[in-house]
């Protein structure tokens, strides 16, 4: 990944899906961050973000129409806005997912990735979208992590949480429970723990990570009373990431483990087994603060770690803060990254074995 020689990174923020309060969210966190160390740049239609200011009473901002990031102005009030311009705004109705606003959500997230495989920025913030409305413009992804992980032909990716000093991956993500029990094995569980390590050193310059693994079932299997699978995947996954020199532990009990890493700081990160093991621990202590970002790619991503949040789209009552802080960690990082030095961080991990191919 080539970045631009410059003191200041540029920010794509992705317009979500055109019928959710991701426009609306947008605004409200650019004028709350106008202060912030970097350069942003909206992706998506233009008549749906001066809609979205018009619903938030932020008729103060100036919106300028840009063709590529470089030409972004950083003035106070002013927004720049790459207008795709491939949304049926006659077609807007809130709250309701459809083939237009499918299209229109997938085509942003498409050109904030070219633009960040090219240098052109140096993260992204994306908008929420929706599940529904992607499938039904034919993308079929499961979210986000998906789709980034086929745009930027990223072989391993991981979804984590970020909330403060606390970074959790999950081992799963966006599978039925069923389907993520049979997922936890030895090689996948190894590779989280590892490309976590290296996210830790490389963003986040932590250089000597500390990495907690939760169990995944009760009392992290009590010695096989409740389960197996610690014994059998779970413990040899972080011997074997011991052995290559990373400070991983556990398996811990999962019920304790989230308590002690972010109120205790006894770790940086907890690797989480399953979705919900993951998202609930750190909504309960942040639900609006928290920070969907996905590791294991070659660009920066970031997103609010919520939905569409269809009940209040058009209404302008939808909260920014998670968005807020999905702004703020992507430019820190992308600053760090700017200025950074090349990481030894691959002679720790080495080359991460390869996964059997995806059944189709």
């Amino acid at each position: 990944m080539t970045y631009l020689k410059q003191d200041r990174p540029i920010v794509a923020i992705t317009m979500g899906d055109p019928a959710g309060s991701g426009p609306e969210i947008d605004i409200k966190a650019l004028r709350t961050i106008a202060q912030a160390d970097a350069k942003f740049v909206l992706i998506g239609d233009l008549r749906i973000f001066k809609k979205a200011s018009e619903v938030v009473n932020a008729n103060d901002l100036k919106f300028v129409k840009i063709a590529h990031p470089a030409e972004a102005k950083d003035e106070p009030k002013t927004v720049n806005v790459i207008d795709l311009g491939t949304f049926d705004f006659s077609n807007l109705v809130y709250g309701k997912p459809s083939i237009s606003g499918g299209k229109a959500a997938y085509e942003c997230i498409v050109q904030a990735v070219n633009f960040a495989k090219t240098g052109a920025v140096q993260a992204i913030v994306t908008a929420p979208i929706s599940k529904d409305a992607l499938n039904m413009a034919g993308y079929n992804y499961p979210g986000h992590t998906e789709l980034l992980a086929e745009l930027t032909n990223s072989e391993f990716v991981i979804m984590a949480l970020v909330l403060k000093h606390v970074k959790v991956p999950h081992v799963t993500a966006h599978v039925s429970l069923k389907e993520a029990l049979d997922l936890v094995k030895k090689e996948r569980v190894l590779r989280t723990i590892e490309v976590t390590h290296r996210s830790l050193v490389d963003l986040f310059d932590i250089s000597e990570p500390r990495i907690a693994v939760a169990g995944l079932n009760p009392h992290a299997g009590e010695g096989g009373l409740f389960g197996n699978e610690e014994i059998q995947e779970i413990i040899p996954a972080i011997e074997g990431a011991r052995d290559k020199g990373i400070d991983a532990s556990g398996p811990f009990p999962p019920d304790s483990v989230f308590h002690r890493a972010y109120w205790n700081k006894e770790f940086d990160s907890v690797v989480a087994m399953y979705h919900d093991q993951g998202h609930i621990a750190m909504k309960m202590v942040g639900f609006m603060y928290g920070v969907n970002l996905t590791l294991g790619l070659p660009i920066i991503r970031a997103s609010p770690d919520h939905g569409t949040v269809w009940g209040k789209a058009g209404k302008g009552t939808a909260d920014e803060r998670s968005t807020v802080e999905a702004i703020r960690l992507v430019a820190e990082l992308a600053k760090r990254k700017l200025n950074q030095k090349p990481s030894s961080c691959d002679n720790v991990t080495g080359k991460l074995p390869s996964l059997p191919p995806k059944e189709k």
